[in-house]
């Protein structure tokens, strides 16, 4: 089996009309399955529709926090009927961002809080973006004991990883782990290996030596080989060991459909 990105954003336009190729470099940089994020219903929409093009490909369909003041009872409709789609593995991306407040944080929570009651009643996992909003992050997490979420990007603190973890969440890693100024390999560390994930968040966030240039899923093997790094292990080892994590929460599906990349 090939790595998984899980978390990058095909249906951004910065991969218009490149999709194919994109994806052709993936596969030749042992990436076996992407997982294409949507974080409002335009973007879900089209995620979903790679995803039946490309079998190796596959979406969720959610409500950034940057847009949770557009967050209604027909969006919680959509997303439900979204989530039924067998193409569509997680809800998100959702969650709190305290640092641009696009919008009011009270909007931020309720879409947030809704989004991982349809996640927990649906059984699907929850993609979670996190700015800037360790305790409110926390305590949303644990109002919801029944969720499954993905930390995505991390760069929060200790003391909200320790408590996601400690619920039995998962953090995943992007292209910062890389950067010059990254100062969290302790944290890195502190995960159990079967709760770590890697991600490229592409078109953003391209990882050292690639910075500068547009991110992409390609690049999930430059992540890798630094997370092997700090933990000390064998590339192949965290290979097999994110890959099957991020099968056992997103389920089958990415292991079905690696060998068409």
């Amino acid at each position: 089996m090939g790595l998984i990105d899980t978390h990058c954003h095909l249906a951004d336009l910065a991969f218009d009309g490149e999709h194919q190729a994109v994806l052709a470099r993936a596969s030749d940089a042992l990436v076996g399955h992407v997982i294409t994020v949507g974080d409002n219903p335009e973007r879900s929409e089209l995620s979903r529709r790679l995803a039946r093009e490309f079998p190796a490909v596959s979406a969720t369909a959610g409500l950034h926090p940057h847009e949770a003041s557009n967050w209604s009872a027909e969006v919680a409709v959509w997303l439900e009927s979204a989530l039924g789609d067998p193409v569509v593995v997680a809800v998100g991306e959702t969650g709190l961002d305290y640092h641009y407040d696009h919008s009011p944080r009270d909007m931020q929570r309720e879409a947030f809080e809704a989004q991982l009651d349809i996640g927990t009643r649906l059984k699907r996992p929850v993609i979670v973006h996190a700015r800037e909003a360790d305790e409110d992050i926390a305590a949303i997490l644990g109002n919801h004991p029944g969720a499954t979420a993905i930390l995505h990007s991390y760069s929060s603190g200790a003391e909200l990883l320790h408590q996601a973890v400690a619920m039995g969440h998962y953090i995943s890693w992007s292209g910062m782990i890389t950067f010059r100024n990254w100062a969290l390999d302790e944290l890195i560390r502190a995960v159990p290996t079967d709760r770590l994930l890697v991600e490229t968040d592409s078109p953003y966030l391209a990882p050292v030596p690639h910075r500068g240039r547009r991110n992409e899923p390609a690049f999930t093997r430059v992540i890798a080989e630094r997370l092997a790094t700090v933990l000390g292990q064998d590339l192949d080892e965290v290979i097999e060991r994110t890959t099957a994590n991020a099968v056992r929460v997103f389920g089958s599906r990415l292991i079905t459909t690696q060998e068409v990349l």
